[in-house]
């Protein structure tokens, strides 16, 4: 894959304008969804390097990532002229970044694309390290490929925009990071004040979490190895994403967080990952994410759902878990058992 380049914005105007002269375009077109296009785009659409760019507008949240929002991205290209020197600028969440990602990596067979993420989620996770995708048949990122972005530009401005929820949902995958990193870090996210966040020191806790991801994506881009220490929380976590797209969908990183206490509970049992850390942890999910309400009648669907993801070998669940903060097991299994097990902790918790 092309290199990515990710910038930590000062000024956006001027990062945007660099990164789009280096791609060259002969069109720049636009992609946001309802919610970006309302209180985003006034930011950017003003600056003088997208004067003439055309816009898309997609439906928002992730049961819009589908097929539709899809084809109607490739069509609004295709009657807009584009070509394959034509850029796209993906500005939202990680919905948008992961679709609009997909669409510029498979119309023509691949264009440029950009993206401006403004969810704390889509800074630290979707925007970075080059999957792109949609969902399909009720599956997560059932359909996508691996491409790079010639840029991501990170401007934590945007995160005034957000509520304490969508905060939340990105910081999830920030304590996935710090699980995988190191005792200093994660000791920083689980004291940290989420809720009334001081945004100097996060932006700087942010550009210290993308730094953890970038480093293993740069080592492992196609997930052949260590690249899988960032699915931790991911595998039991999509499982209630995707039950939750059933009943009352769930913000991703929410997901995420309960799939933390299903994988650190399997780390204890599994690999010995610190039963003081682990309650550490799930004491400061408890607090602040709260729990999906399931029953034992659940387990089977749940896991079902666990078997579908795509880190699965010849139909066995596969697991990162922990042995210690930063001492990370890839590629481990785990028995129904012991999975039914790490539910009834998680719903006991």
């Amino acid at each position: 894959m092309n290199l990515q380049k990710v910038i930590i914005s000062e000024h956006l105007d001027r990062a945007l304008t660099e990164s789009i002269s280096e791609c060259e375009p002969d069109k720049v077109f636009v992609l946001a969804d309802d919610t970006t296009a309302r209180c985003c785009l006034p930011v950017v659409e003003r600056f003088e390097c997208l004067r003439d760019a055309h816009r898309i507008v997609i439906m928002p949240t992730d049961s819009h990532k589908d097929l539709t929002s899809l084809s109607h991205v490739w069509q609004s290209l295709s009657e807009g002229g584009a070509t394959r020197h034509t850029l796209l600028i993906n500005i939202g969440g990680g919905m948008v970044t992961d679709l609009g990602g997909f669409a510029a990596s498979t119309f023509k067979r691949g264009i440029n694309y950009i993206n401006i993420p403004t969810t704390l989620l889509s800074m630290v996770d979707a925007s970075v390290g080059g999957k792109t995708g949609i969902n399909f048949l009720g599956l997560k990122n059932e359909i996508g490929v691996f491409n790079n972005a010639k840029s991501v530009i990170l401007d934590t401005e945007f995160l005034k925009t957000l509520d304490t929820e969508n905060l939340l949902s990105g910081y999830a995958e920030m304590l996935k990071h710090g699980l995988i990193s190191d005792e200093h870090m994660l000791g920083q996210l689980l004291s940290f004040d989420i809720e009334q966040p001081n945004l100097e020191l996060l932006k700087q806790m942010v550009a210290d979490s993308v730094a953890v991801k970038q480093r293993i994506v740069t080592d492992d881009p196609t997930e052949k190895g260590i690249r899988k220490a960032l699915n931790l929380g991911h595998t039991a976590g999509h499982a209630f994403e995707s039950f939750a797209l059933k009943h009352q969908p769930v913000l991703h990183g929410y997901a995420v967080a309960w799939g933390l206490i299903v994988e650190l509970y399997l780390s204890v049992i599994k690999t010995g990952f610190p039963t003081s850390k682990m309650r550490q942890t799930v004491r400061f999910i408890l607090d602040h994410y709260g729990k999906m309400n399931i029953t034992c009648d659940d387990y089977p669907i749940l896991l079902e759902f666990m078997t579908h993801d795509k880190k699965n070998i010849a139909g066995i669940i596969n697991f990162t878990l922990l042995e210690s903060v930063g001492g990370i097991r890839i590629d481990q299994t785990a028995t129904r058992d012991e999975i039914y097990e790490a539910f009834d902790f998680y719903r006991e918790s």
